[in-house]
Formats: C-alpha cells, sequence, structure tokens
C-alpha cells in the first residue's frame, strides 16, 4: 500500500472517532479532507517529508486542503508511524466500533449509543447481540434494528463495491424497463454511477411520473429482485441479483416540478452540494433537494414557497451565476471555478491505439479488428499483440513479431477504409528494459509499454523502472502505468509527479486503460498529467469486438479529470496522430 493511502486511511480513522465522540463539526471535516487530499496526491507524501525535514511542514501545506497541525501529523505519522492523537483517541473509541460506521443505517451517534450502552464494540458483537436488546437503545426501535440486520447481510453477500462495468449495463437496464412504464415522463440514475466512480456502492433512480403506484409495484417486481426492503409512497429499496452482482437499488419518484434539483441533490457528491449550499447561502438563497429558493428559511418548501429554480439541473446552476457542471466533475476539486472548458467526449475518440489479435491472445484476426475499428468511424488502429516475455498471453517471440510486421502490411492493404499500425504490447520488464531489442522496435509504428509482473515493488524502485521506460527514445505510450485492477490488485505506486514531468520532457504519452478493470491511469492521477500538458492516449486494449464499448468508461475517467479532447491524442486527426507516432522514429 502506498504511504498516501496509510496516512489517508489514519486521518479517515481520525474523523470517524472524533464524530463518534461527537467533536466539533468543522475538526471532523478537517480530517477528512485532509484524508481525500493525500490519497489523491500524485506524490508520496513520504517523499515530500523525507527529501527535507525542517521544510516538510511547509511544504504538506502548500497542497490545497492541508493546514499546518494536518502537516505536522503527517510527519508525525512518516517519521514515527503513528499518531499520537489517533493512539489516544483509540484508548477512548474500541476500533471495532468503526467497523460498524461501515453499515448502512448507523451513524456515529448509533455507534456510540450501542457501543455505551450494550458495549457492542464489532460487527461481531452487533451480530451476537439479540433484537430486543437493540431496540433499547435510543432512538433505535424494531424497523430500525430490522433494517440494520439487512444490510448487514446485504454487506456479506455483496462484499466490496462493484466496479463499474458491471454495475452500469445493470442500471442501464433497469433504466430503460422504468422508462418504458405509462406515464413516466423521466427516469435516470445518480450517485456515484452518474459521476463516473470506478466502483459503484448502489444504485439511485429519480422518477418523475403521472402514477406514482405503477411505477413504484412495477419497480419492486422486476425479474431481478430477490428481495424488497422497503416500498413506500416516495421510496422503494430492493435487492437485485444479475449474476454475481449483488446490488441494492433505490427508487425515488419526485414531481416533475422539482426533478432537476432532486437529481443534483442524489448525484452529489456531498461534497459538491455543500459548496453549492454554501454559494446559495452567500447569495441569501437556500437550495436543497426541492429547489433553490430565496431567503434563507431552513424548509421553505414546507412554508408553500415557490423556487426560483428546480425544474433542471441547468436552471438551477445558471441561477447561481455558473455553467453546468457535468456530473463526473461534482467531486469538489475545483469543478466550480473551472468556466465553460469543453469535455471529452465518447464520440471525440477517432483512434484505437493498444489492441490485440489472434497472434497474441486476442479473438480476431488482423483484418477483423481493422473492419471493426472501421465501422466505429476510427481512422487508425494499432494491432499490439503481446511481446515474449507473457507466455500465458502467447506473447510474440522476435521472429514471430517480424513476420507479424509483414501481416500487418498485408491487411493495411486489404482494408484501405482505415490505417493499420503495426506495433507491440511491449512488457517493461523488472529493472526498466524493454522486452525487445532497438533494431526490432524501430521497425514497429508504434510501441505501447507496460508493465505486468514485479507489481509489488516499492515505490522507489517502481518509479525508476517506468521512468526507464518512459524516457526510452522508440516507446510512445505507457499503457496501464501502475498495472493495477480494481478491487483485486493496487498495483504499482510510483512517484507520479517524477513520471509526469518526465512524461512531459520525453514528449510520451500516459495511457488510460479503459478496461474497467483496470481504469489506468486513475481518475486523481490522470487529473495532475492532464494539468501538467501530458499528452494522454485513452485506450481500450480490446482483446475482442465487444471490448471497443470500454472507450466509455475511459472517456468518463476523463472527464473526471477535467480533460478536454485536445489532451487526448486519440482525438487528433490521422495526420497530426501518425506525425507525431514518426517524430519517435
Amino acid at each position: 500500500m502506498s504511504s498516501n493511502k496509510e496516512v489517508a486511511k489514519l486521518f479517515d480513522q481520525m474523523a470517524a472517532g472524533l464524530e463518534i465522540l461527537g467533536a466539533n463539526r468543522f475538526r471532523v471535516n478537517a480530517y477528512n479532507r485532509a484524508s481525500r487530499v493525500i490519497e489523491d496526491l500524485t506524490e508520496d507524501v513520504r517523499a515530500v517529508v523525507e527529501q527535507d525535514l525542517p521544510t516538510a511542514v511547509k511544504r504538506l501545506t502548500a497542497f490545497d486542503g492541508i493546514g499546518k497541525g494536518m502537516a505536522e501529523k503527517v510527519v508525525e505519522v512518516i517519521e514515527t508511524g503513528e499518531m499520537t492523537e489517533l493512539k489516544e483517541l483509540l484508548q477512548k473509541v474500541p476500533a471495532g466500533v468503526f467497523e460498524l460506521l461501515e453499515i448502512p443505517g448507523i451513524g456515529p451517534k448509533a455507534a456510540k449509543a450501542m457501543w455505551e450502552e450494550l458495549g457492542i464494540a464489532s460487527v461481531e458483537d452487533l451480530k451476537a447481540t439479540s433484537d430486543e436488546d437493540l431496540a433499547k437503545v435510543p432512538r433505535m426501535g424494531k424497523k430500525t434494528v430490522a433494517n440494520i440486520r439487512k444490510a448487514i447481510a446485504f454487506n456479506e453477500e455483496s462484499g466490496d463495491r462493484v466496479p463499474i462495468g458491471l454495475a452500469k449495463p445493470l442500471a442501464i437496464e433497469i433504466r430503460e424497463e422504468l422508462a418504458q412504464l405509462d406515464g413516466v415522463r423521466q427516469v435516470e440514475y445518480a450517485g456515484s454511477l452518474r459521476r463516473g466512480r470506478e466502483t459503484i456502492g448502489d444504485l439511485d433512480f429519480l422518477v418523475a411520473c403521472d402514477d406514482s403506484a405503477l411505477a413504484r409495484d412495477h419497480f419492486v417486481s422486476m425479474p431481478r429482485v430477490t428481495q424488497v426492503l422497503a416500498k413506500g409512497e416516495t421510496k422503494s429499496s430492493v435487492r437485485v441479483k444479475a449474476g454475481a452482482v449483488v446490488m441494492q437499488v433505490d427508487l425515488r419518484i419526485v414531481p416533475e416540478a422539482v426533478y432537476g434539483a432532486a437529481l443534483m441533490y442524489f448525484t452529489g457528491s456531498k461534497e459538491h452540494n455543500v459548496r453549492l449550499r454554501e454559494l446559495a447561502i452567500k447569495q441569501g438563497k437556500r437550495l436543497n433537494e426541492y429547489g433553490l429558493f430565496s431567503g434563507t428559511e431552513e424548509r421553505p418548501q414546507d412554508s408553500g414557497a415557490e423556487p426560483l429554480a428546480a425544474r433542471t439541473e441547468q436552471e438551477i446552476y445558471a441561477d447561481l451565476g455558473l455553467p453546468w457542471v457535468a456530473p463526473e466533475l461534482r467531486e469538489d476539486r475545483g469543478e466550480l471555478e473551472r468556466g465553460e472548458k469543453p469535455l471529452i467526449q465518447v464520440s471525440d475518440i477517432r483512434a484505437e491505439l493498444h489492441a490485440h489479435t489472434t497472434a497474441s491472445d486476442g479473438r480476431l484476426s488482423i483484418e477483423e479488428l481493422a473492419r471493426e475499428a472501421a465501422g466505429r468511424g476510427f481512422h487508425t488502429i494499432a494491432v499490439t499483440d503481446h511481446s515474449k516475455s507473457q507466455p500465458i498471453a502467447n506473447g510474440l517471440t522476435e521472429d514471430r513479431l517480424k513476420r507479424h510486421i509483414e501481416a500487418i502490411r498485408e491487411a493495411d492493404e486489404a482494408v484501405p477504409e482505415i490505417k493499420i499500425l503495426a506495433g507491440s504490447e511491449v512488457d517493461i520488464l523488472s529493472d526498466g528494459s524493454l522486452d525487445y531489442d532497438d533494431e526490432l522496435l524501430a521497425q514497429l509504428d508504434i510501441v505501447v509499454a507496460s508493465p505486468h509482473a514485479a507489481l509489488r515493488q516499492d515505490p522507489a524502485t517502481a518509479t525508476e523502472r517506468l521512468l526507464k521506460a518512459i524516457r526510452h527514445p522508440l516507446v510512445h505510450i505507457i499503457g496501464h502505468p501502475t498495472g493495477r485492477i480494481v478491487n483485486r490488485r493496487e498495483g504499482l505506486a510510483p512517484d507520479l509527479k517524477a513520471l509526469i514531468e518526465a512524461a512531459l520532457e520525453s514528449d510520451t504519452a500516459l495511457e488510460v486503460n479503459a478496461n474497467w478493470n483496470r481504469l489506468d491511469l486513475r481518475d486523481t492521477h490522470l487529473r495532475a498529467a492532464v494539468d501538467a500538458g501530458v499528452k494522454i492516449a485513452i485506450n481500450t486494449d480490446a482483446h475482442d469486438s465487444r471490448h471497443f464499448d470500454f472507450i466509455s468508461y475511459g472517456v468518463q475517467t476523463a472527464r473526471r479529470a477535467g480533460m478536454e479532447p485536445e489532451s487526448c491524442i486519440n482525438t487528433w486527426d490521422a495526420d497530426r496522430l501518425h506525425g507525431w507516432l514518426r517524430s519517435k522514429r
């Protein structure tokens, strides 16, 4: 695990513990914000501290969201491996109490009450406590206890958050089914899925319709529903199962007149919504899920006040003096100050520069791959089969690659509607050297260099390894730079700042691998690269015709990073792209 994640986890634990103990809200928020900032940094905080200990605090405070006090705690953690304040807090709050907060329906006050009233100090303690005893806890009640039991069972069944590539098809299926109901005027999924996060906890749908009962009854009886958790006038919840995916799905029925306000509120993020509410208050207004209102009354809708804006998100943003903010950007990372710059879209992509054929581990021949890409409107497809150090992927030996290059040249003549590039996904070996010699690499139109093995190297070694590949004069793109697999493998944790600086200097592109199992570079790392002016490739790593559809996940990751089309080499016209590729030959 990287130092950033380790430190961020400690700060998260501090925030949770302080909240359980009823500490000042501003203090809790300070730890939460510092945790987010630290985890998102492209620089390793350990390297920042160890570079020059006397000035470490000052350099850490240069990162927006880290004050002097938080910086001092980062230094303490790096130097000693622990945080004194957290150590003291853990003497007051057992470590297992923090686990309770992971269960939907249990907030800090409930966790504190269960711990103090019944001695529940872990999820196992909670499971062993009778419903009768739990119901005695203040504000708990039988219904709340029943919901907590269901939540525990759901967590144990569903495990980790679901990758977006499994959650989104399910959400689209549900959305289309609801949209076909009579009287449904608007339906959309919200939450973290609409924001394009790489993993999804549950699915949230908003519906505006003429017949609430019809929508509600259909929702709870959909074929994939395995359990109805709640069925109410405006909100219903079910558990659905699609293959190995088990998710909670919530439906909220809202009036069409306030649909935009509700969609904005339930899309989040919480941090983005807080920023909007603060802006509204400064303007003498109140913003909530029912609309934007004049005045600062807490719940103006209860007194019959008419909103200034509520029907669409666009009119709410406009009334606040802001351009509409794309859902992917709503994470409180400077999006309100961004202005109306264009974000990249799937329709901007005109080339695929990382794809495999039957020569290694793909399922399409060279011509089949090319015709699939041409059918999607691309002007260029790069054939980049695996190199020899990947025997499990049928990697090509030098002789096989030479014959493969000839086959690609022949296919290029046979499929004139698209340019077929001869390339390779060349392994970056553990010492940073490449899998083929320079003489062979020079015969290729494009080289995508990727790490596949030794993915547990320490950050310093991983950094030097990747820097060597980035600076290699024949390398065009660094494929999936960290080698991570979402929810399964953390991959390398290099110094991203150093990689970004080297990529900019060497004119080497960094890849966003659009396969939803990878999404590597991830959004926060990508943002730093884009801000620095590094060239970015968004590739599907296609092994099959269906894999071309993965491009939407890569583009959504790029949108979360605030990427404009110009930053992505896959959006360039053929002359510009091919000219850049030739510049490294």
